[in-house]
């Protein structure tokens, strides 16, 4: 009997329930003649349900932090170790931890945060790989759509500490960063955690796209970097570089 399982939204699907392909991909590839004005529309109000969802469950979560990062650094990786710090630290500066639900970085600052007695949020999402919620999340959603996960996460968080990670990583901290330079989130700190992995990238940012002219160079301030969990924290639930006192309006 196989093994897969794969959770949908509030839909858990196991063995030959399990669906070839994820909501997401159906939706983005969907192609063909006009039966797609019959279909996406019914898409809408799924996309509208989950919103609901979240807007309904995070709203009395309280201030909280997004923590970013790999999913594969195992227990004895000075990056779980790392943010599990960061997870407790939080807790202990009365703020609620909000990862990804999954394993690696994502569960060490889950644990960390619920281990100090903290708020450990968790917004999974469907893969078409094995992945569910970590045992370190007191609070935790499925979503099916990648876009309506990052609106909870930029609307709940109060800024972002983002350590060394993958694809997924880098798209939350430029999606992060995008919003910050346009206004369209503000006084909103976002700290890069590892200097000597993020130290090439923010020298390629500076040597070729600000010399190339595509950011301003008040663009290169919009991050923290530090090798120090309670640094970390102390950076991201400050004011951070970026706040701005015309407003201190976060998400809206």
């Amino acid at each position: 009997m196989s093994k897969q399982i794969r959770t949908q939204g509030p839909v858990i699907r196991r063995h030959d329930q399990v669906l070839p392909t994820t909501t997401d991909q159906r939706l983005l590839t969907s192609k063909g003649d006009g039966a797609w004005a019959h279909a996406d529309p019914w898409r809408v109000m799924r996309i509208q349900a989950e919103f609901v969802e979240g807007f309904g469950t995070l709203a009395e979560v309280g201030p909280g932090i997004g923590v970013f990062g790999s999913a594969r650094p195992t227990r004895r990786d000075r990056m779980y170790t790392a943010a599990s710090r960061i997870g407790r630290g939080l807790a202990e500066a009365g703020y609620a931890t909000i990862t990804g639900g999954g394993p690696g970085v994502m569960e060490a600052a889950n644990k960390g945060a619920l281990e100090a007695g903290g708020v450990s949020v968790g917004l999974g999402i469907e893969l078409p790989f094995e992945q569910s919620l970590n045992k370190y999340v007191s609070l935790g959603i499925n979503f099916r759509y990648f876009f309506v996960r990052k609106v909870m996460f930029l609307k709940y968080s109060q800024g972002f500490v983002v350590m060394p990670g993958g694809f997924g990583t880098f798209d939350e901290v430029f999606e992060a960063l995008t919003l910050v330079q346009t206004r369209k989130v503000t006084s909103f700190p976002i700290v890069l955690f590892g200097s000597s992995f993020w130290t090439p990238l923010l020298g390629w940012l500076q040597d070729q796209v600000l010399e190339s002219g595509y950011i301003a160079p008040t663009d290169l301030q919009l991050t923290q970097v530090t090798d120090d969990p309670e640094e970390a924290v102390a950076l991201v639930t400050g004011p951070g570089p970026n706040a701005r006192p015309e407003s201190s309006a976060h998400m809206s």
